[in-house]
């Protein structure tokens, strides 16, 4: 069959129409690839900028000399449980007192770290002391018997005469409890109670100590504390 030089040339006009369409394709992605440039580019400035405004506020500096300073729990732990609870720094304040005559430094978020008492003042010592069995004859955990403990010092002070306030040291032997953990997060919320509150804002300095085990069966805790102020 033969074909005309019409029909010719419009077939060669054809193909050339479908080779022309392939840089046209391909040239669409340009643009694409340039706007994943850009995107790229701005986020990582951003980020560059957001470092710079943090290391000229200064907040982690500021941070690190907190963790830094901060005092740490001083115990004896023969179980890895204690060694844990009682390496754990607390939140350090620059703030020091000295109320009455008695100064207290290095507060932390349950204790100061250094107390000096002046050699006129009066000293109160209470011995080791637990919980009282429930009524159903249970002891409680360990928060409830920090509690107890607690309030039995603080009824006898204030029968001397003596406040919550006065107390300067506070030092507690814990046990694990039946399943072997040591709560010390329990006697630390206990402790708050008494210590750093509104009603009683200081604080003494203190020794955290897991033993093997205490005289009376069912105790978690037994506490002795030691109080001044000036006459």
């Amino acid at each position: 069959m033969a074909i005309s030089k019409e029909e010719e040339i419009i077939e060669q006009s054809e193909e050339v129409a479908e080779t022309e369409e392939v840089p046209q394709k391909s040239s669409s992605r340009a643009p694409l690839i340039s706007n994943i440039n850009m995107i790229l580019i701005t986020g990582f400035g951003m980020a560059i900028v957001i470092i710079i405004v943090m290391l000229a506020s200064g907040e982690p500096a500021s941070e690190m000399a907190s963790a830094a300073s901060a005092p740490v729990e001083t115990g004896v732990a023969p179980s890895s449980s204690a060694s844990s609870a009682t390496a754990t720094p607390a939140a350090v304040s620059s703030s020091d007192v000295n109320v009455g005559g008695i100064e207290r430094k290095g507060e932390g978020r349950h204790f100061y770290t250094t107390i000096k008492i002046p050699a006129n003042a009066e000293t109160l010592y209470l011995s080791g002391s637990g919980a009282s069995r429930n009524a159903d004859g249970s002891w409680g955990d360990m928060e409830a018997q920090v509690e107890d403990t607690f309030n039995s010092f603080k009824a006898k002070l204030e029968g001397e005469g003596w406040s919550m306030s006065d107390i300067v040291q506070v030092r507690a032997f814990a046990v694990s409890d039946e399943y072997g953990l040591l709560d010390f997060d329990g006697f630390n919320r206990g402790y708050r109670k008494f210590f750093g509150t509104e009603e009683n804002p200081m604080k003494p300095v203190r020794s955290f100590v897991e033993i093997a085990g205490l005289v009376v069966p069912g105790w978690l805790i037994e506490i002795e504390i030691r109080a001044a102020k000036l006459p």
